[in-house]
C-alpha cells in the first residue's frame, strides 16, 4: 500500500530549475491564457521561483549527494573543463563543478532564482569561475563556442514529467564537443505492482456515494490522474521489468516517446490494485558506478513514485503473469505533460481480465 500525503499527484516538481523544454517553441494556445495574459509557461517558469522548492531539492540527500560524490570522486571529469549546467537553480552542481578545479562554468536557468543564483556564487567566492545566465537553454548564447561536460539534474516524476530532457539534449547538440561528458548519462523507467486496497477505496471508490450521492463521473477523472507518492515496499506484489533505457550521451529527442511490452510475475498469492513505476540514475563514466534508485525499496527521494491505478482488482497466484505494454509520450499541447496508454491482460485461476487504460500527468 502506497503512504499517502493528501492528494498528492503530479505537479512538475522537479530540481532547482527548469527551463522550457520545447526548444523554439513560442507558440501559445488561447486556451493557455488567463484574463490577465498569463500563460501556463508562466506559471511554470515562475513555479521555480519559490525557495521551497529548491529547499526540498537540496534536502534529497540521495539526489544531492550523487551529485557530489559524482564531482568530487570524480575530478578527472571536471578539473580544468568547460561546464555548462542546464537547469542550474541556486547552483548547487555549478558550484561542486568550481570546487572541484572546473576551468569555468556556465550556470544556465530561466527563473527569477538565476538572481540569487548570481549572489550565491558571489557569496561563495566563485564569480570568477561561474558564470549565471538567465534565460532559456533554447534562446540564450553561451560566451563560448563548445562545453567539455554538461551536468544537469533534468529529472522529473516518472522520469519524464516536465520535459527538462529536451533541453539537456537541444544543449548537448549544439555546445558539446566530441567525445564531451552528459551527467548523467543512463535513466532507465522500472514497472513493478502493488495491493494498495485501502488507498483506492478512500480516494477512489469514495466517489461512488459521497453523502449518498453518485459522484461516480468523477471517480474515472481521477483513476488517470497517475499519484506521486512513497509506495511500502511490503505492498509490491510482482517483480519488477525494465521498460525503457535511456543513453542520453547519444539518444534523440523522439526516443523519449515509446511503447515497452512488460511481464509481471507474481511473487505471492495476492491482489493488485495498481502499477508502480520508478526509475533509476547512472553516471557510467566515472571510476567506480554511481547513481541511484528511486524505487520503493530504496531510500526515498523527492521522486517519490508513480502509481496508476488499475480498473481492476487482479487476484493472482504466486507465479501468475500480467503481461501488456506501456507507451508514453509527451502531450501535443502541452509538451512538458505526460500522456500514459497502458494496456494489461491476466489469464489466470482467480481473474481473467484484458483491459486498456489511459493517464495523464499534468
Amino acid at each position: 500500500m502506497a503512504k499517502k500525503n493528501e492528494d498528492e499527484v503530479a505537479q512538475g516538481s522537479q530540481d532547482e530549475s527548469m527551463c522550457d523544454a520545447q526548444a523554439g517553441d513560442t507558440t501559445t494556445n488561447a486556451a493557455d491564457v488567463t484574463d490577465d495574459g498569463t500563460t501556463s509557461a508562466d506559471y511554470y517558469f515562475d513555479s521555480y521561483s519559490h525557495f521551497g522548492i529548491h529547499e526540498e531539492m537540496l534536502k534529497d540527500v540521495v539526489r544531492t549527494k550523487t551529485y557530489q560524490n559524482v564531482i568530487y570522486q570524480n575530478k578527472f571529469l571536471i578539473k580544468d573543463k568547460v561546464v555548462l549546467d542546464v537547469g542550474a537553480g541556486t547552483g548547487i552542481l555549478s558550484l561542486f563543478c568550481a570546487k572541484a578545479g572546473a576551468k569555468h562554468v556556465y550556470a544556465v536557468e530561466c527563473s527569477q532564482m538565476a538572481d540569487m543564483a548570481k549572489e550565491i556564487v558571489k557569496a561563495n567566492g566563485f564569480s570568477d569561475v561561474i558564470t549565471v545566465l538567465k534565460g532559456k537553454i533554447e534562446e540564450i548564447e553561451l560566451p563560448t563556442p563548445k562545453v567539455d561536460v554538461i551536468i544537469s539534474e533534468w529529472m522529473g516524476y516518472f522520469l519524464l514529467f516536465e520535459n527538462m530532457l529536451d533541453s539537456v539534449l537541444y544543449a548537448r547538440n549544439k555546445w558539446l564537443v566530441d567525445g564531451g561528458v552528459v551527467l548523467p548519462d543512463k535513466a532507465s523507467l522500472f514497472l513493478t505492482a502493488i495491493e494498495d486496497s485501502e488507498y483506492k477505496e478512500d480516494k477512489i471508490e469514495f466517489w461512488d456515494s459521497v453523502y449518498g450521492f453518485d459522484m461516480s463521473c468523477i471517480k474515472k477523472k481521477a483513476m488517470m490522474e497517475p499519484l506521486v507518492d512513497i509506495v511500502d515496499p511490503k505492498h509490491i506484489v510482482t517483480d519488477s521489468r525494465l521498460l525503457k533505457t535511456m543513453d542520453i550521451s547519444k539518444m534523440s529527442s523522439g526516443d523519449a516517446s515509446f511503447t515497452a511490452p512488460f511481464k509481471l510475475v507474481a511473487q505471492r498469492n495476492d491482489y493488485i490494485h495498481a502499477l508502480v513505476a520508478y526509475f533509476d540514475v547512472s553516471f557510467t563514466i566515472c571510476h567506480k558506478l554511481l547513481g541511484f534508485s528511486t524505487g520503493p525499496k530504496s531510500r526515498a527521494t523527492h521522486w517519490k513514485q508513480t502509481v496508476m491505478y488499475l480498473e481492476d482488482v487482479l487476484t493472482v497466484c504466486e507465479g501468475e503473469t500480467i503481461t501488456g505494454s506501456m507507451s508514453v509520450s509527451y502531450n501535443k499541447k502541452n509538451p512538458r505533460d505526460i500522456d500514459i496508454k497502458l494496456s494489461y491482460s491476466l489469464n489466470g485461476k482467480h481473474s481473467k481480465v484484458s483491459r486498456t487504460q489511459h493517464y495523464k500527468m499534468r
